[in-house]
Protein backbone atom coordinates (compact mmCIF):
# COMPACT_ATOMS: atom_id res chain seq x y z
CA UNK A 1 0.00 0.00 0.00
CA UNK A 2 1.29 3.35 -0.70
CA UNK A 3 1.81 5.49 2.64
CA UNK A 4 1.72 9.57 2.91
CA UNK A 5 3.67 11.10 5.51
CA UNK A 6 1.09 12.63 7.81
CA UNK A 7 0.14 13.18 11.18
CA UNK A 8 -3.21 13.88 12.98
CA UNK A 9 -3.28 14.79 16.69
CA UNK A 10 -5.96 16.28 19.65
CA UNK A 11 -6.10 17.31 22.52
CA UNK A 12 -8.46 16.72 25.77
CA UNK A 13 -7.90 20.11 28.11
CA UNK A 14 -8.94 22.86 28.12
CA UNK A 15 -5.85 25.88 26.68
CA UNK A 16 -5.74 29.35 27.86
CA UNK A 17 -4.07 32.06 26.73
CA UNK A 18 -3.44 35.42 28.48
CA UNK A 19 -4.60 38.88 26.49
CA UNK A 20 -2.88 39.71 22.93
CA UNK A 21 -0.22 37.11 23.71
CA UNK A 22 0.46 34.48 20.80
CA UNK A 23 0.17 30.58 22.34
CA UNK A 24 1.00 27.47 20.69
CA UNK A 25 -2.06 25.44 20.45
CA UNK A 26 -1.53 22.07 22.71
CA UNK A 27 -1.46 18.57 21.02
CA UNK A 28 -1.94 16.41 23.67
CA UNK A 29 -2.43 12.73 21.76
CA UNK A 30 -1.12 11.65 18.83
CA UNK A 31 -3.96 10.06 16.77
CA UNK A 32 -1.56 8.61 13.88
CA UNK A 33 1.45 9.83 12.47
CA UNK A 34 4.18 8.73 9.49
CA UNK A 35 7.30 11.07 8.32
CA UNK A 36 6.45 13.66 11.20
CA UNK A 37 7.08 13.90 14.90
CA UNK A 38 4.96 15.07 17.45
CA UNK A 39 7.28 16.87 19.74
CA UNK A 40 6.50 17.40 23.95
CA UNK A 41 5.97 21.49 23.12
CA UNK A 42 3.25 20.55 20.75
CA UNK A 43 5.17 21.36 17.66
CA UNK A 44 5.92 18.53 14.59
CA UNK A 45 8.76 17.87 13.03
CA UNK A 46 8.52 17.13 9.65
CA UNK A 47 11.00 14.21 8.18
CA UNK A 48 10.14 13.98 4.22
CA UNK A 49 10.53 17.51 2.46
CA UNK A 50 7.07 18.65 0.86
CA UNK A 51 3.94 20.60 -0.06
CA UNK A 52 1.11 19.55 2.89
CA UNK A 53 -2.21 20.90 3.43
CA UNK A 54 -3.08 21.49 7.48
CA UNK A 55 -6.90 20.80 8.84
CA UNK A 56 -7.47 22.07 11.99
CA UNK A 57 -10.45 22.33 14.16
CA UNK A 58 -10.89 24.81 17.73
CA UNK A 59 -13.44 24.72 20.12
CA UNK A 60 -13.39 28.50 21.27
CA UNK A 61 -15.44 29.70 23.83
CA UNK A 62 -16.43 32.93 25.12
CA UNK A 63 -17.74 33.31 28.78
CA UNK A 64 -17.43 37.34 29.08
CA UNK A 65 -20.00 39.53 28.53
CA UNK A 66 -18.48 41.29 25.30
CA UNK A 67 -17.64 40.04 21.61
CA UNK A 68 -13.94 39.15 21.09
CA UNK A 69 -11.87 38.17 18.39
CA UNK A 70 -9.31 35.39 18.46
CA UNK A 71 -6.40 34.90 15.39
CA UNK A 72 -4.87 31.17 14.18
CA UNK A 73 -1.68 30.85 12.62
CA UNK A 74 1.00 28.29 11.56
CA UNK A 75 4.68 28.77 12.23
CA UNK A 76 7.50 26.92 10.57
CA UNK A 77 10.74 26.79 12.49
CA UNK A 78 9.05 29.92 14.83
CA UNK A 79 8.16 32.05 11.76
CA UNK A 80 4.80 32.86 10.54
CA UNK A 81 3.36 31.10 7.57
CA UNK A 82 2.31 34.05 5.02
CA UNK A 83 -1.60 33.79 4.10
CA UNK A 84 -2.40 31.18 6.68
CA UNK A 85 -4.19 33.56 9.61
CA UNK A 86 -7.64 33.65 10.33
CA UNK A 87 -9.96 35.54 12.12
CA UNK A 88 -13.04 34.15 14.35
CA UNK A 89 -15.42 36.57 16.32
CA UNK A 90 -17.03 35.46 19.21
CA UNK A 91 -20.23 37.01 20.29
CA UNK A 92 -20.62 37.52 24.03
CA UNK A 93 -21.83 34.57 26.16
CA UNK A 94 -25.86 33.50 25.83
CA UNK A 95 -26.38 33.52 29.25
CA UNK A 96 -23.73 34.06 32.97
CA UNK A 97 -23.93 29.98 33.01
CA UNK A 98 -23.88 29.34 28.68
CA UNK A 99 -20.59 29.76 26.55
CA UNK A 100 -21.10 31.33 23.33
CA UNK A 101 -18.76 28.79 21.12
CA UNK A 102 -17.41 28.95 17.67
CA UNK A 103 -15.77 25.70 15.75
CA UNK A 104 -12.45 27.58 14.17
CA UNK A 105 -11.82 25.72 10.98
CA UNK A 106 -9.70 26.34 8.35
CA UNK A 107 -7.17 24.56 6.38
CA UNK A 108 -3.78 26.03 4.83
CA UNK A 109 -1.52 24.24 1.81
CA UNK A 110 2.52 25.40 2.62
CA UNK A 111 5.85 23.96 1.57
CA UNK A 112 7.40 21.76 4.47
CA UNK A 113 11.56 21.00 4.21
CA UNK A 114 12.62 18.05 5.80
CA UNK A 115 13.15 19.28 9.26
CA UNK A 116 10.97 21.99 9.61
CA UNK A 117 9.08 22.45 12.91
CA UNK A 118 5.79 23.35 12.60
CA UNK A 119 3.26 24.46 15.04
CA UNK A 120 -0.25 26.49 15.23
CA UNK A 121 -0.70 29.59 17.69
CA UNK A 122 -3.23 31.38 18.46
CA UNK A 123 -3.94 34.77 20.47
CA UNK A 124 -6.97 36.82 21.28
CA UNK A 125 -7.90 40.31 22.28
CA UNK A 126 -9.42 38.77 25.82
CA UNK A 127 -8.18 35.78 27.10
CA UNK A 128 -10.12 33.97 30.16
CA UNK A 129 -7.72 32.26 32.82
CA UNK A 130 -7.64 28.54 34.14
CA UNK A 131 -9.21 29.65 37.13
CA UNK A 132 -12.17 31.31 36.29
CA UNK A 133 -11.21 34.77 37.68
CA UNK A 134 -10.72 36.33 34.10
CA UNK A 135 -13.33 36.30 31.43
CA UNK A 136 -12.77 35.90 27.74
CA UNK A 137 -11.84 33.29 25.13
CA UNK A 138 -10.30 29.63 25.59
CA UNK A 139 -10.05 26.57 23.62
CA UNK A 140 -12.46 24.55 25.81
CA UNK A 141 -12.93 20.49 25.78
CA UNK A 142 -16.13 19.40 27.14
CA UNK A 143 -16.87 15.60 28.32
CA UNK A 144 -18.95 12.95 26.61
CA UNK A 145 -22.69 13.50 27.42
CA UNK A 146 -25.70 11.12 28.02
CA UNK A 147 -28.15 14.04 28.34
CA UNK A 148 -30.39 15.45 26.95
CA UNK A 149 -28.96 13.24 23.61
CA UNK A 150 -25.60 10.88 23.74
CA UNK A 151 -22.43 12.10 22.58
CA UNK A 152 -18.82 11.66 22.52
CA UNK A 153 -16.24 14.23 24.03
CA UNK A 154 -15.17 17.41 22.30
CA UNK A 155 -11.81 17.98 22.09
CA UNK A 156 -10.53 21.26 22.38
CA UNK A 157 -8.15 20.77 19.29
CA UNK A 158 -8.57 18.35 16.33
CA UNK A 159 -4.91 18.50 13.66
CA UNK A 160 -4.02 16.85 10.95
CA UNK A 161 -1.29 17.28 8.40
CA UNK A 162 -1.15 15.92 5.24
CA UNK A 163 1.15 15.21 2.06
CA UNK A 164 -0.08 16.70 -0.81
CA UNK A 165 2.69 16.49 -3.33
CA UNK A 166 6.51 16.53 -3.77
CA UNK A 167 8.62 19.65 -3.61
CA UNK A 168 7.84 22.42 -5.74
CA UNK A 169 9.96 25.40 -7.10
Amino acid sequence: FIQFPHISAYDSSNQFALSNTVTTVLWGTLVTGSGFTLNANSTATCEISGVYKIDYSLQFANNDNSQHEVTVWLTNNSNAVTESATVFSLQQRRSSTINTYVCGYSHVTFKVNAGDVISLVWATDKGATANGSGQGIYIEALPASSSPFSRPSIPSAIGTIAFVSAPTS
